[in-house]
């Protein structure tokens, strides 16, 4: 039988593998330029200067959570010349160290919960120190090896990335032609007021202090509803809630005027909303909520429901009731209206399986690097 041998690994302290570097620039205050600045976040900024020389492999000295849990969403990977936020430290491999710095980087990216989040200390600002870095211990095959896993993932991300450029094209090829085809349904299509159209409807409910409530939330920019925790009517108090219904065209009264405007959907069913949220029922054979919704985030739409929403930022602008009621929206044919709504219903079914294939190519990288690590 003609076996392979299996390669050995050998174990070493990051300290006798790297250099340990602070960073030293201030997150926000750094003034932009012509250097990369690495932060926690997994966005570069820039930086006018620079402290480290690549590769590197840059680590998080705080907790991603912070409420005194220790975490680490990312490690970083940075060749050439940089600038590191204070935020972090940096892992230079010295020279002729048995290690390549962006193997090091997939090894700590795939194993930190198990090497690095256990080292972090803290109460409510939770951290990591850098010599206790120093001092952890990993096992490394030889260098030959190194590159070749690097090689394999990198071959595979590159794969990846292709299959998401590839699907942001066609999201925007859709947009486009729903775009098109939207505006083709206004060229005869009639004016009439909310309030005649789609009018509030609140359905009310008498809270029970040992009843279970589960709350919907909505997402901004258009991105639809989301699920909030459950919670007791004594969990509730004196906050109003109303139940909402699938096909509610529901906006957020605090945050429309930056797109948190949904149609509730058949597994929202049984939730409920504070007063804060408006709930328009369109007349049957008059329009639909999908259709309205796909106006009202157009830029015309939200430039309407801007002007409904005086005030600052944020709490402070708010929609008023009466402004959205007052608000004119198309009322286009019911053929026409029924032609759009059902392509914008294919597409978005077709998004809808982008998008979902996009979360499985997601995990595909991670359990590789998982596997070649192991």
């Amino acid at each position: 039988m003609n076996l392979r041998p299996i390669p050995s690994h050998k174990r070493f302290r990051i300290s006798e593998l790297c250099e340990l570097t602070k960073g030293s620039f201030p997150t926000l205050r750094t003034q932009p330029g012509d250097f990369p600045l690495v932060v926690t976040a997994d966005f570069r900024r820039s930086a006018d200067g620079w402290d480290i020389a690549g590769p590197a492999v840059c680590i998080p000295l705080i907790s991603s959570t912070g409420h005194g849990d220790a975490a680490i969403n990312r490690v970083h990977y940075q060749e050439g010349k940089f600038a590191l936020a204070n935020l972090l430290v940096a892992l230079t491999p010295k020279k002729d160290a048995p290690v390549v710095a962006k193997y090091l980087y997939f090894l700590l990216g795939a194993q930190k919960d198990k090497l690095l989040v256990p080292l972090m200390m803290g109460t409510a600002n939770v951290s990591l120190k850098p010599k206790d870095i120093a001092e952890v211990e990993i096992e490394l095959p030889t260098i030959e090896i190194q590159k070749r896993i690097i090689e394999r993932i990198d071959k595979v991300q590159l794969q990846l990335q292709a299959v998401d450029k590839l699907r942001v094209s066609i999201d925007r090829d859709i947009a486009s032609l729903l775009s098109v085809r939207f505006q083709e349904t206004l060229t005869h299509a009639k004016w009439l007021p909310m309030s005649e159209v789609a009018p509030i409807v609140r359905r009310d409910i008498t809270v029970d202090d040992q009843s279970k409530y589960a709350e919907l939330g909505i997402r901004s920019f258009g991105k639809g509803t989301f699920h909030k925790p459950t919670l007791s009517g004594l969990e509730l108090g004196e906050k109003r809630v109303y139940r909402i219904e699938p096909g509610d065209l529901l906006f957020s009264n605090v945050f429309a005027w930056e797109g948190a405007i949904a149609v509730t959907q058949p597994e929202d069913a049984g939730r409920v909303g504070s007063h804060r949220f408006i709930s328009c029922v369109p007349h049957d054979g008059l329009t639909t909520a999908e259709y309205l919704r796909y106006y009202f985030l157009t830029d015309e739409g939200m430039t309407k429901i801007r002007d409904a929403s005086p005030g600052g930022a944020g709490r402070n602008r708010t929609l008023g009731l009466s402004k959205l009621m007052d608000l004119n929206v198309p009322i286009p044919s019911i053929e026409v209206r029924k032609a759009f709504v059902n392509l914008l219903r294919l597409l978005n079914a077709s998004r809808l399986i982008r998008s979902q294939e996009l979360i499985e190519n997601e995990s595909v990288l991670p359990a590789l690097v998982n596997r070649l690590m192991a």
